[in-house]
């Protein structure tokens, strides 16, 4: 089993449920609001730590108290801290959530607060941890000089790189050109490449593009549809699984962690991708984002 390390941010996730989302100037009483831990790189380890893999999560998290419920959070899924970094000055980064209640649909507003000072400094820290590892996984929720830096610091040293692009936001060829395996969904696989993801037709001409960019395979993510993966050599649609969804919010995360998981277990890019679309369809089943990745258990026995 390959070492897996997810590079990415913590956010404290403040969470309001309604009947409905508000539209602009219009104010809704909610039914329910939680704080709990989220961001995207965060909930990705801990949906590889669930999955079973051998990982090391780094991030950055304030002085505050919303840092302490990262701290807490690694202790309890015995993840480990010795690579959470303490930021002296900047706050911990939050993710306020709202959720329709009716159709489990949601929007997002993250503030990286010290995951978006990912310094130098911590990058050398992390070195001897990257340099041990097979599989580096990472988002767009951290600065983007200390991703660019990561990104070449793991490509130097020949590591497979699996770069999450989230949320949406254009990137340089320099940056794609090095990623062994990009996971968009069809958001943010339309600001990449300009294509409007509706169907497999288009996310097969969505994948190409990418290709065509310098990503070396493609994964597209479609939601409640599955997922479309593309490497050099062929191209598959995989169907997502049937389940009642109560809460969409963390389903690509869940997907993730766990496609990390199998790779870093030695299956390949269909394999893992099946493998990480049932983590993603048993995660919208529950409430919350970290709180509902799914365990290895819970994946096995849907497989």
């Amino acid at each position: 089993m390959e070492k897996v390390v997810v590079f990415g941010s913590f956010a404290a996730d403040l969470t309001s449920r309604a009947p409905k989302l508000p539209k602009p100037g219009e104010t809704i009483i909610g039914s329910s609001f939680k704080i709990g831990p989220g961001g995207k790189g965060s909930n990705q380890g801990v949906a590889a730590s669930r999955a079973g893999a051998d990982m090391t999560m780094i991030t950055k998290v304030g002085k505050d108290v919303f840092g302490n419920i990262a701290l807490d959070l690694y202790k309890d899924e015995n993840m480990g801290t010795d690579y959470i970094f303490i930021d002296e000055e900047k706050e911990t980064g939050t993710a306020l959530i709202m959720v329709d209640e009716n159709i489990a649909e949601n929007q997002i507003l993250v503030v990286s607060g010290a995951c978006g000072n990912i310094t130098d400094d911590d990058i050398g820290k992390a070195e001897s941890v990257i340099s041990e590892a097979g599989i580096i996984l990472m988002q767009l929720e951290i600065n983007m000089d200390a991703t660019k830096k990561i990104v070449d610091l793991a490509h130097k040293m020949g590591k497979k790189i699996v770069l999450n692009p989230a949320p949406a936001m254009p990137l340089s060829k320099d940056i794609l050109s090095k990623v062994s395996i990009a996971t968009p969904n069809e958001h943010e696989a339309e600001t990449l490449t300009g294509i409007k993801v509706v169907d497999e037709i288009t996310a097969q001409k969505a994948a190409e593009k990418l290709m065509e960019m310098g990503v070396k395979n493609v994964i597209i993510t479609l939601g409640k549809e599955g997922a479309f993966v593309k490497t050099q050599d062929e191209s598959q649609y995989i169907k997502a699984i049937k389940v009642d969804a109560v809460d969409t919010t963390g389903a690509g995360d869940a997907f993730n962690g766990a496609f990390v998981t199998a790779l870093s277990e030695g299956k390949d890019i269909f394999q893992a991708a099946r493998f990480g679309n049932i983590a993603g369809a048993l995660s919208v089943t529950k409430y919350g984002t970290a709180p509902a990745m799914p365990y290895r258990s819970e994946i096995d026995k849907v497989l």
